[in-house]
């Protein structure tokens, strides 16, 4: 068993005016802009283990900080940096814990997860290295475990984002499955170069789903995948517009879910579902509005990204 982290919707029909239904919904996204920025960006910076553990880690107190939050580093290509990290046993009895780097990646939660211990790294857990992967730490006492984040020559300019684990594997008399322990502390590193933060919208489908009243009306179920087509770690504000022909009578959603952090190369699948009259025809447009969070902690606002679908609508 492994361990992971823990880590508005307004529809407004309206006829159509001088202004866009997907520029109206750009618009209210840019408004919440500042609350999905204070709230939404920031990758949880541990992982918890299910069940109990009796220690504790923090970062190294040394040339980067004290009392960090996590490990962050921007280094260039073939460049190399030492830090530590402190684990303390809180228990009563000693702890052999397991020691290891390992890659980061958005699990179905959008949240920030891990990679086991035998997973094959191609970041951040093939660069760091410390000087064992095993740790006996007594009762009371705490160890600075040092570590080095060695960055190849030929690494790709862009974000990284892992963690340094710690590990106690355990089994129970009546369990046929080892129970797996994990805390650790994530790592963000930004390998140095140009940036290219963006994002593509695939896979845009509209599906109708009426009822035989037609002044019932239906529903219109609007759905894509949102890819980091870029290089850095990318969030996004989203928006749905579903109308009629010549774009009258459109109803506008702004998700009240927020989408999660992608590394570079990741997707995420989005529904939406807007409730509409049958029009014969509905057109469907998602607004994608790209966030970048630089190494400051600046987020950065990008020009939308839209895509289209249309289906019939007829009771």
């Amino acid at each position: 068993m492994s361990a992971h982290t823990r880590h508005l919707v307004h529809i407004r029909p309206h006829l159509q005016t001088h202004r866009s239904p997907a520029h109206a919904i750009v618009a209210a996204l840019v408004a919440v802009l500042a609350a999905v920025v204070g709230i939404g960006l920031a990758i949880p910076t541990q992982a918890f283990a299910d069940g109990e553990v009796t220690w504790t880690v923090r970062t190294g107190d040394n040339g980067f900080g004290a009392q960090r939050n996590s490990f962050s580093y921007s280094i260039n290509p073939g460049n190399e940096l030492s830090d530590s990290i402190v684990i303390t046993n809180r228990g009563t009895e000693p702890l052999d814990l397991g020691i290891y780097a390992a890659d980061g990646f958005t699990n179905e939660d959008g949240q920030l997860d891990l990679n086991e211990a035998g997973a094959t790294p191609t970041g951040i857990g093939a660069w760091v290295h410390g000087e064992s992967d095993q740790l006996h730490i007594d009762p009371g006492t705490s160890v600075d475990y040092p570590f080095t984040v060695s960055v190849p020559d030929n690494a790709t300019q862009g974000d990284y984002v892992g963690g340094v684990l710690t590990s106690l594997t355990s089994s129970a008399d009546t369990s046929q499955f080892d129970t797996d322990r994990r805390l650790g502390i994530k790592i963000a590193l930004r390998v140095s170069g140009d940036l290219d933060p963006s994002i593509a919208v695939e896979n845009t489908e509209l599906n109708w789903s009426g009822s035989l009243n037609p002044f019932a009306g239906g529903d219109a179920t609007l759905s894509y995948t949102i890819r980091n087509t870029g290089n850095t770690v990318i969030a996004a504000l989203h928006g749905t517009d579903v109308s009629g022909p010549f774009g009258l009578f459109s109803s506008e959603v702004e998700a009240e879910d927020d989408l999660p952090q992608l590394l570079p190369g990741e997707t995420w699948d989005v529904a939406t579902v807007v409730h509409v009259a049958p029009l014969v025809w509905l057109t469907g447009t998602a607004t994608v509005v790209p966030l970048a969070l630089d190494a400051a902690g600046t987020t950065s606002q990008f020009d939308p990204v839209y895509a289209k679908a249309g289906t019939l609508a007829i009771s």
